[in-house]
């Protein structure tokens, strides 16, 4: 094991990297007369260590940031638009009953003419502002004042009818187009969605009633939904009973979402908090998430439009959040994630009474990959599974994806993660043709509901584990530690200063 710091290298640190490459050299001060087999060993053995510590560096810097890591760390700032105006200049009623979609749409058309000049801002006051679907602007600030209110229109004629994703290649739930999400982002950049903790209200109890007796003809809208836009800021809002997901950006880069309260009530049939979805440069912190079935789900399309389409979600920094679902996993990774899902890092994080903690899921037919994950710092209570990665979850698209394009799943690292009340540690179960690989598991204390807890099942699965209670199952003693993905060193709680190879 090398153990490199890797910000702020000291003296002390330098001096002992110095000695572990010359020390095959000083042995041969042992030797009275010169010997040319041991010099060539030596210096064989220099090497070796030489690109240990360059590997070692190498991943230190990358786990820093300079590889797009730690997004949070970025912090983008806001700075004021030159020019506002308040949606009741537009004749907006912010009654409950009267319905402002024309008045959403002809601020923001109003507002684009500033885009050139520095931008605007659209203020909502207080009151209830009810609504149909409208889209955002580039250079736009939506800011809901405290006490103001969004509701979505229980009539769904009043939200659009739009074409499916091109990596889905159909609607999530039912074949065929969608419901346009409430709030819309279209190939914007510098949008912010911001306020004093104004609330997004999807009013969707009629929306699952309509889902739950499959009356409905389209796949439900979302409360947020970017696609392909850069530059997205959403900030200081309570987001509540959406019809499915809350936050979807999707085809977009540089999206910080920080600060936000996202509800929606046990019952509520697959609600979902926020869903990375083939996105870049993301960030998520100090949110509070409480649904339905996930909380977090990083996904990037489904089978052979995934595939096709290939667009990753990538450097993603996830940390300070609190997270509960009630029927899925309070983090989850796919299942539909054949475009790829890597270099995550996620830090600092509460799991509470929720089915799963940490899900890893995908089937035959998905393609792609997840890899390099790192999720460490995390406190774990009254969960079902802690642990899961599954092989065989999920449905498909249709007939046409292929049964051969098999799923990787490796490198994937949890450290420093204590729970208490848990019922099972860890469900591992990879694909036989695709085994998972490189699982690796340190420091991990959890402590089970009862002494009839059911530990660990794992099949197609290997990996590494040291400190972990209970004792995880032989499929995970089976690799030794230079077969993990870097691990993060925290002596001060921050992410980044070190890694273990």
């Amino acid at each position: 094991i090398v153990l490199i710091p890797s910000s702020n290298i000291s003296k002390a640190n330098n001096g002992l990297i110095l000695f572990s490459l010359l020390s095959p050299l000083l042995y041969l001060q042992r030797y009275k007369s010169f010997n040319w087999f041991v010099f060539f060993v030596c210096v064989f053995m220099v090497v070796q260590v030489a690109l240990l510590v360059l590997l070692a560096l190498c991943n230190a810097i990358k786990v820093n940031g300079e590889g797009n890591y730690l997004q949070c760390d970025h912090n983008p700032t806001s700075q004021p638009r030159p020019h506002s105006v308040s949606i009741v200049e537009f004749g907006a009623v912010g009654d409950g009953k009267t319905l402002n979609t024309i008045a959403f749409q002809n601020a923001i058309f109003y507002l684009k003419s500033f885009a050139d000049k520095g931008g605007a801002q659209l203020y909502v006051p207080p009151g209830r502002w009810l609504t149909g679907s409208f889209n955002l602007t580039s250079h736009l600030t939506l800011f809901l004042e405290k006490g103001a209110v969004i509701l979505g229109s229980q009539d769904p004629s009043h939200w659009d009818i739009v074409e499916p994703l091109p990596s889905y290649g159909r609607g999530i739930e039912l074949p065929g187009r969608r419901y346009r999400s409430l709030v819309n982002g279209y190939m914007l950049r510098d949008v912010v969605i911001t306020g004093d903790n104004g609330t997004i209200d999807g009013q969707g109890s009629v929306w699952w009633e309509w889902f739950t007796s499959h009356s409905l003809n389209y796949t439900r809208p979302h409360l947020v939904e970017f696609v392909s836009s850069k530059d997205v800021h959403v900030s200081n809002i309570t987001f509540l009973n959406a019809p499915a997901y809350n936050i979807h950006p999707v085809y977009c880069s540089n999206v910080h979402i920080h600060n936000v309260s996202v509800y929606a009530p046990p019952g509520s049939p697959y609600t979902v908090g926020i869903v990375p979805d083939s996105s870049d440069n993301v960030c998520i912190e100090d949110c509070n998430i409480s649904t339905g079935h996930d909380a977090i789900a990083l996904k990037s399309g489904w089978d052979e439009y995934g595939i096709a389409y290939g667009r990753p979600t990538t450097n993603v920094h996830i940390r300070s959040v609190h997270l509960q679902s009630s029927t899925g996993s309070s983090l989850v990774f796919g299942s539909e994630m054949s475009g790829g899902i890597s270099n995550v890092q996620v830090e600092h994080v509460h799991l509470y009474n929720s089915f799963t903690g940490i899900q890893f899921r995908t089937t035959k037919g998905r393609g792609g990959y997840l890899r390099e994950i790192i999720i460490s710092d995390t406190n774990m209570l009254n969960i079902n599974t802690a642990f899961s990665a599954i092989g065989d979850y999920g449905s498909h698209p249709d007939d046409k994806f292929n049964p051969d394009a098999f799923p990787s799943l490796e490198k994937i690292t949890l450290h420093d993660i204590i729970g208490k009340n848990i019922i099972m540690a860890g469900n591992f179960s990879g694909i036989q043709q695709a085994p998972f690989t490189s699982m690796c598991l340190f420091n991990i204390s959890l402590s089970m509901s009862s002494a009839f807890s059911s530990c660990w099942s794992c099949s197609n699965v290997s990996g590494y584990s040291e400190l972990v209670f209970p004792q995880p199952c032989t499929d995970l003693k089976n690799s030794n530690a230079s077969s993990c993905f870097s691990i993060l060193m925290r002596p001060n709680g921050r992410g980044g200063t070190g890694a273990i190879l």
